[in-house]
């Protein structure tokens, strides 16, 4: 699995927040990444890179990074819509999902960092069974944490569980 790699190029550095979420999830499984600044407009030779199996890209205002990158390579390419100053994130939503015809990028929601590395983790374990191993027992974790959170609101009702603090009410690390 070393050889696998995720490509992860966000437009500005000011997004690198939400670009930290999809490192954390890749880190967390055990996953390579590289990590850039590439402006579409400014570097687009900057979005093609080599050794990669997926692409994460995401840009805010014109939103054009993730269609540039699906452009200049035959990999998918998932596309991160970052909320702007402007229409909350809208634009940047609508113009990654809206691709033209042969150019597909899959899109996950606004400032959705962590969904973006789930699906990249999702895509390369098509061909990596530890890998699908691993995000089995990921989501079974998810399972059993919102069956105890379930269990909890059952047993003291809501105004005691809206009253709990917060990591009460999270057994587990699953933001």
């Amino acid at each position: 699995m070393k050889s696998t790699k995720v490509g992860i190029i966000m437009g500005s550095d000011t997004d690198l927040a939400i670009f930290a979420e999809v490192g954390t999830i890749l880190e967390e499984f055990g996953v390579p990444y590289e990590m850039t600044v590439a402006s579409a407009h400014r570097a687009p030779n900057l979005v093609h890179n080599r050794g990669i199996k997926v692409i994460i890209a995401g840009a805010g205002g014109a939103a054009h990074l993730a269609g540039v990158a699906a452009s200049l390579t035959t990999l998918p390419v998932i596309g991160i819509p970052i909320k702007a100053k402007n229409l909350d994130g809208l634009d940047s939503l609508l113009s990654t999902v809206n691709m033209p015809p042969g150019v597909p990028v899959a899109t996950v929601g606004i400032n959705a960092g962590k969904n973006a590395g789930l699906l990249a983790l999702q895509i390369l374990s098509i061909s990596d069974k530890n890998l699908e191993n691993k995000i089995i027992e990921y989501k079974k974790k998810l399972e059993d944490d919102n069956k105890i959170k379930g269990e909890k609101l059952s047993k003291i009702g809501f105004k005691k569980y809206l009253a709990s603090p917060v990591n009460e009410l999270q057994p587990r690390e699953n933001k």
